[in-house]
């Protein structure tokens, strides 16, 4: 049985060796270009060395040794911090690679030059720019040449639960047999590794790993591919146990605040400006507030810009009706769909987050009858207030906004994904992502 996509895979792996440049799985045989020494090898002399000896010929006269070795050493820094941080972004599911290319090294080398210039160094604006340019277009070069040269094939064993992968598109699906000869040559083959499977496929499978064949779980491979975990029992993160990185978590609580008290007052005039706005469209209060499900499971009031007319909140059923917000909503007002599709409504969170109620980034909060309702639909629903809830997350830049109960089952694959890999990189591409959906409105209701 064989599944064809006649488009070139979207989703990359995160657990399977994945080429960062098209979020594809990699052959464990790989192409020149590749090769991590090739792409950072050439980056290096032409985006470093290169600018470097133009300089140095075009300035012999009036060299500035110090101007010199601070851009060599600040140009080498931002190519690898910025080639390492795509890399890493690239990681993750849902991300086409050469939509942050671009970003990645921008951040690398503005990082760098703030540095410069907070600590008074002197630096070569020639330099960076030219480092900084050549250095895209390299790694653009490399993306669309492996974009042509790679495809994603997958070996299935055909027992236990395989047959759901089908579904996943973008994949070139291969139901294999014992006998076939170009077994060897697949770079990954999926089995149910929980199946009870026979002898002689158990020593296929043995076989193929002791060759170099990257075998997976189908588990493993459809939440790398779709960026969602499948909820049939609690699971460990990637640290090995429910709790996640606590390290991380305090890292990240600390950033929140910090942020958030800066951002603040900067705001204060536009928050201003959007107030009287609300005011002058429609009669009632400038700020919605909502009892929501927070961290571990603790309810809090949560701040928004309202959008909608002002209406009597129902008891039970009619409340839960009344917390959802279904497309084309009458109850929202003319400037309240302009702030939803930007997302500018949830600004007034930043009080929660400074509260320590909020992140900037989570599992969105329900409101109360919401969450009590799914909680008692969907198992280990609960699990996901395991972590703070955050004005932005995972699940919003791959869904949208949800309602139904089926949707909201979808809806908490992704933050289970979320919890499961919760990291600062994954953070980072969250941000990114969140800056296209704003622009995009994708999502809106």
């Amino acid at each position: 049985v064989r599944a064809v996509s006649t488009s070139p895979p979207a989703e990359p792996l995160g657990p399977a060796k994945v080429t960062f440049e098209t979020g594809k799985i990699a052959s464990l045989r790989p192409t020149l270009w590749a090769r991590i020494r090739l792409q950072l090898g050439i980056g290096l002399l032409g985006a470093v060395l290169a600018p470097w000896a133009v300089r140095v010929q075009l300035e012999k006269q009036q060299l500035e040794y110090a101007s010199l070795q601070n851009s060599l050493v600040g140009t080498l820094v931002a190519l690898v911090l910025g080639y390492y941080g795509f890399r890493r972004l690239s990681r993750y599911p849902g991300v086409r690679a050469s939509f942050h290319i671009l970003p990645s090294f921008a951040v690398s080398y503005g990082l760098v030059l703030a540095v410069f210039f907070f600590a008074r160094l002197d630096y070569s604006r020639f330099h960076f720019l030219a480092s900084f340019g050549i250095a895209t277009f390299w790694y653009y070069v490399v993306y669309f040449k492996l974009q042509r040269q790679q495809r994603l094939t997958i070996g299935i064993v055909p027992f236990g639960q395989v047959r759901g992968l089908y579904a996943v598109p973008g994949v070139d699906w291969i139901e294999l047999t014992k006998d076939d000869p170009s077994a060897d040559h697949y770079p990954v083959i999926v089995a149910d590794l929980r199946a009870d499977i026979p002898d002689d496929w158990e020593r296929f499978l043995a076989d193929r790993a002791l060759n170099g064949t990257l075998v997976m779980h189908v588990k493993q491979i459809e939440e790398s591919l779709t960026g969602r975990v499948a909820i049939e029992h609690l699971s460990e993160n990637n640290l090995g146990s429910l709790i996640p990185g606590i390290v991380f978590a305090k890292a990240k609580r600390a950033f929140d605040l910090v942020t958030a008290v800066v951002a603040l007052p900067v705001l204060i005039p536009f928050l201003l400006g959007v107030a009287l706005l609300i005011r002058l469209d429609s009669p009632g209060p400038v700020l919605f507030r909502q009892q929501r499900m927070g961290y571990r499971g603790h309810p809090f009031l949560m701040f928004k810009f309202r959008t909608m007319r002002v209406s009597t909140p129902g008891i039970g059923a009619d409340a839960r009706v009344a917390a959802i917000t279904r497309d084309d909503d009458e109850r929202v007002t003319r400037i309240g769909r302009f702030l939803r599709q930007y997302r500018i409504d949830e600004l007034p969170q930043l009080i929660n987050v400074i509260r320590g109620e909020m992140s900037w980034i989570g599992p969105r909060p329900e409101a109360v009858p919401l969450s009590l309702w799914y909680e008692a639909e969907l198992p280990f629903y609960r699990y996901r207030h395991i972590v703070r809830p955050g004005i932005t997350g995972w699940a919003q830049v791959k869904q949208g906004h949800v309602a139904d109960v089926d949707e909201v089952l979808w809806k908490l694959h992704y933050d289970f994904y979320y919890i499961k890999n919760f990291s600062f990189w994954l953070d980072v591409l969250i941000v990114a992502r969140t800056i296209r959906t704003v622009l995009s409105g994708f999502g809106a209701r």
